[in-house]
């Protein structure tokens, strides 16, 4: 029988959102039916969905979309007070304004300091496209080291110049470019490279204890694990080698990628207390994420003891929460 589950990858949208525009979310709306309902919500109908997926605690996060200071303050506030309401089946991680960098490592501690969340999930760029290596963002990843958070990593959509490079063409149809640039594909290999931009530019030699989560069965980058451990000494001295980093910086999750073929691999290269167990709720369903896990529990490919770290036992000692049984 799968373990009781802790999911942390899981969005909503807050007031300030709603209020606007959803059009980057184009290709959502139209195969997800009530998305946005879904992320409206923080109460009866989340709660619903994670008893059916046998979700015991849902670390909630803002979906992507570009948020000012301001912005992510009210939906931080606005999140908190939900918290507040359910603290037994969700906990936050915080929103941070990466166009705005300095003012990200004080939000950031407000609200694990006032608000009593757990970490912060951010869009991988800001809205100009700038990755996070510079020393603009240096404030913002010390403060999570010396908090003892991690930060989530979360794809957001290219920039137009990316957008028009890579995935757009006379042949290729709308739709199409939209969900290579996006949850197909461009994505994940952006969070990536985002990854490793940060290794090369010397970030974890600075920050030995700064903890990094990423998502969707560690974005392509176990598969490659052994070719960049190769390859990235080319890149200059570090104190710390990249499989250092992997194994005591980087923690991946499952959210949304519902197949145990990629969780073959990442058993084989990756430390297992570094695994943990995602939906990326409301784009993907409780249910499908509890069907993999009995897959996972059926494949042979862990133990019970592993299988228990993975649901939940790993995300209670990074996050310091704690699930309750629910269901027999």
């Amino acid at each position: 029988m799968v373990p009781p589950l802790i999911a942390l990858e899981e969005h909503f949208f807050s007031q300030a959102v709603l209020a606007g525009s959803a059009d980057s979310y184009s290709e959502q709306l139209k195969h997800i039916p009530g998305l946005i309902d879904k992320l409206a919500d923080v109460g009866d109908l989340r709660l619903k969905s994670m008893d059916v997926g046998k979700v015991s605690l849902q670390i909630v996060s803002h979906a992507p979309g570009t948020m000012s200071a301001s912005q992510c303050r009210s939906a931080n506030d606005q999140l908190a007070e939900a918290v507040k309401n359910n603290p037994d089946r969700f906990a936050g991680f915080a929103v941070l304004p990466v166009s705005q960098p300095a003012e990200c490592a004080a939000e950031l501690t407000r609200c694990v300091k006032e608000l009593d969340f757990v970490g912060a999930l951010i869009e991988n760029h800001a809205a100009d496209g700038t990755y996070f290596d510079g020393s603009a963002y240096l404030p913002m990843f010390q403060a999570a080291q010396d908090l003892d958070v991690p930060i989530y990593l979360h794809p957001t959509w290219p920039t137009q110049d990316l957008m028009s490079l890579l995935y757009t063409g006379d042949n290729i149809p709308r739709a199409a470019s939209i969900s290579l640039s996006s949850s197909a594909f461009g994505w994940h290999s952006d969070v990536a490279v985002h990854v490793l931009r940060l290794f090369a530019a010397g970030l974890f030699d600075r920050l030995p204890r700064l903890k990094i989560i990423i998502g969707h069965m560690g974005e392509m980058l176990p598969f490659m694990l052994e070719r960049i451990m190769q390859l990235s000494p080319r890149w200059g001295t570090r104190q710390r080698d990249f499989k250092t980093v992997w194994d005591e910086n980087i923690w991946i999750t499952t959210s949304g990628d519902w197949s145990v073929n990629p969780m073959a691999c990442i058993l084989k290269n990756t430390k297992l207390d570094h695994v943990l167990y995602s939906v990326d709720y409301p784009f993907a369903r409780n249910e499908d994420g509890l069907k993999f896990m009995e897959e996972l529990e059926q494949s042979g490919l862990v133990s019970v003891e592993q299988l228990e770290m993975i649901a939940h036992g790993n995300a209670e000692r990074l996050l310091r929460v704690k699930h309750k049984k629910r269901w027999d």
